[in-house]
């Protein structure tokens, strides 16, 4: 099965919005700005959010640049590829190696930036990165098995994630919460380190969940067959062995 034919399935909460915006954006681009350009434009957008994240050690205020970074990141990452559809100069074997060869960086580049940061502990924030890579991984099996590639998963996809990290980098520099701590098994969190639990926890269940339901269809699909020796002996050898008998 190629990538090139794969379904695309999209469930999640700002799914049809964003949709209508990409493609209002994607009708208005220059000539000059191509989908390759803007996969660059995407991987530069995680760098800012990284580094933006590991100044704010120094000063929480640099969190805005992380978020600027994740805005930066969306709108190259959301519209290279929508930009090919409008245009209809998809490559979609290109396009499938490019993209998913470098999400595998800007997210690591992200979640590094993370656990340099006030924030969150750099564990958790492995944590999250090792939660995002399994379901990435699993997507792009999904897709060569089922020719169906999932890009949300329940009502979660990237742009939400982005959406919620924006939001704890607004409120970790706008509110007291960044001070709030919990004992936890003897371990001290933040409010945003139980967070950061929370969504690994999600993950996990949201991946498991599917994998459990793909592995019944597929069971399905593709049954498991009686090999030779489980079937018996062949009539012939049969045949012969009474001859011996006798």
């Amino acid at each position: 099965m190629g990538t090139e034919k794969a379904a695309r399935i999209q469930t999640s909460l700002l799914n049809g919005v964003e949709k209508k915006a990409l493609v209002w954006l994607a009708k208005r681009q220059p000539r000059w700005v191509t989908s390759d350009l803007l996969t660059y434009i995407g991987v530069a957008g995680a760098f800012i959010c990284g580094l933006g994240f590991a100044l704010s050690s120094l000063d929480i205020g640099w969190l805005w640049l992380s978020s600027a970074g994740l805005v930066i990141n969306w709108y190259g990452d959301s519209l290279d590829g929508t930009l090919a559809r409008v245009r209809n100069t998809q490559r979609p074997k290109y396009g499938f190696f490019i993209d998913h060869s470098i999400d595998a960086i800007t997210i690591t580049m992200m979640c590094v930036g993370a656990g340099l940061s006030p924030l969150l502990r750099l564990d958790l924030a492995l944590a999250v990165l090792v939660a995002y890579l399994i379901i990435s991984i699993y997507t792009y099996v999904c897709t060569i098995v089922t020719n169906q590639m999932r890009l949300t998963y329940g009502k979660l996809g990237p742009t939400e994630f982005r959406l919620i990290v924006i939001i704890c980098n607004t409120l970790f520099i706008y509110t007291p919460w960044r001070n709030l701590g919990y004992i936890v098994a003897g371990i001290e969190l933040g409010l945003f380190d139980i967070i950061a639990i929370v969504a690994v926890a999600i993950m996990a269940v949201l991946w498991l969940q599917q994998w459990l339901r793909d592995r019944k269809t597929l069971s399905k699909l593709d049954p498991l067959k009686k090999s030779s020796e489980a079937a018996g002996p062949k009539p012939q050898t049969q045949r012969i062995k009474k001859r011996e008998t006798a």
